[in-house]
């Protein structure tokens, strides 16, 4: 099941849920915070698949030296 299949209503129904439990004050903050995490996610599995993606870089210029 992945996130594409959840729908407009039920979107729309996390949206209320969210709305009930942190206010429409907090709402600013929490999707703020939400930006900051998922920004921050993607940075770190960026440098995760850049640091595999460097040793096999390293060994392909080695079998092209010899």
């Amino acid at each position: 099941m992945s996130l594409a299949s959840i729908g407009v209503p039920g979107l729309i129904i996390i949206l209320v849920i969210v709305l009930i439990l942190f206010g429409p004050r907090k709402l600013p903050e929490v999707g703020s915070a939400v930006g900051k995490t998922l920004a921050e996610f993607k940075k770190s599995a960026r440098d995760i698949i850049d640091d595999d993606e460097q040793p096999a870089a390293k060994e392909t210029k080695k079998t092209d030296q010899l």
